[in-house]
């Protein structure tokens, strides 16, 4: 279940990993111990570690050499929180979200990606990087802008501008999201899907979720990691139509394959088979908590203000549309669907 962190500790030798991991872990720390301070106990370490990366990044920069590190923490690291909190969950609550929250999700996946594109047709907006932003929007932020560049095969620079245009949207979202049980009267599992449906990144989803509550939290990941699943079946359909609307480029490139995700679900069947004792229990609480948050503080030290002004408003007005179409989608879905009539 940790192959992936395995094997990317394998390529990097440590020594040129420490600089950006001890950046973002001195991040994460920082913003743990901000907690204390009066009036930010109210947020989650992880929502002040991705404000501190974007603000270090943005006012003072980040060394060359920290950058291994720090695309280190944005994957393996983050992959291997994301495993570690299904010991926080059992079967059951899976089994809660049900059927009519995947048809949420799956709906909410397939019309805001084809939103997306019909409105970057709209705009004007470059048909492969308005698919980025459709991707990271929809899915999963930058794993599936990286995942389906591997068949659109758009410009670095577009694919840069894509991460940081969800990442500012969905860092927004955690900072609104929690605001918005007690104005509409979401119910703590209607939030969680709320926020597992729609908010872009997993570590977002989860910062934002767990704002509302263990049941809240609860949900939003396992809303989030439903969405993360579609990842290959949406690459594989991409790669087929790119094959089919550029003829000799030969057969599509694989999807590959969120391993981490089958590690989750590994964890919450050890946790519903067993039972870990609570001093254990905590501990990896704690731990995950940390690691998600040095995710989140290598997500902010890779945002870019500068990249979202250099390809002008409208890609970003298109980040911002697709941002408030799946946010508004959802929603609507879960309260017709959930709702008493």
């Amino acid at each position: 279940m940790t192959l992936a962190f395995t094997a990317s500790l394998g390529r990097l030798r440590p020594p040129v990993l420490a600089p950006g991991l001890l950046l973002a872990g001195l991040i994460a720390a920082g913003a743990f111990a901000l907690r204390h301070l009066p009036g930010l106990g109210i947020f989650s370490p992880m929502i002040l570690a991705i404000v501190i990366g974007i603000a270090v990044r943005n006012l003072i920069g980040v060394p060359d050499k920290a950058k291994p590190g720090i695309a280190f923490a944005m994957k393996p690291v983050l992959r291997l929180a994301i495993i570690l909190l299904g010991l926080q969950l059992t079967a059951s609550q899976v089994a809660e979200v049900g059927g009519g929250g995947i048809a949420v999700i799956v709906a909410t996946i397939a019309s805001t990606f084809l939103f997306t594109l019909w409105m970057g047709r709209k705009l004007g907006v470059d048909r492969r990087l308005a698919e980025l932003i459709a991707a990271g929007t929809s899915i999963c932020g930058a794993s599936a802008i990286f995942a389906v560049n591997t068949v659109t095969e758009a410009r670095d620079e577009d694919a840069a501008y894509a991460v940081a245009c969800v990442t500012i949207f969905g860092t927004a979202a955690m900072f609104l999201y929690p605001l918005a049980p007690a104005m509409l009267g979401l119910a703590p599992d209607a939030y969680g899907l709320w926020a597992g449906a729609s908010i872009h990144e997993i570590a977002q989803v989860v910062a934002a979720a767990y704002q509302g509550g263990q049941e809240a939290g609860d949900f939003g990941t396992i809303a989030k990691l439903s969405r993360v699943a579609m990842l290959a079946p949406v690459v594989l359909v991409m790669g087929a139509l790119a094959r089919g609307g550029r003829p000799g480029r030969g057969k599509p490139k694989r999807a590959p394959m969120p391993w981490f995700v089958l590690g989750f679900v590994a964890m919450v069947g050890l946790n519903s088979i067993i039972i870990i004792p609570a001093a254990v229990k905590s501990g990896i609480v704690s731990v995950t908590a940390f690691l998600l948050s040095v995710a989140l503080a290598a997500m902010g030290l890779e945002t870019s203000v500068a990249k979202l002004r250099a390809k002008g408003a409208r890609p970003l007005l298109l980040g911002f549309l697709a941002f408030l179409f799946i946010a508004g989608f959802s929603l609507g879905a879960i309260e017709l669907m959930f709702r008493p009539a």
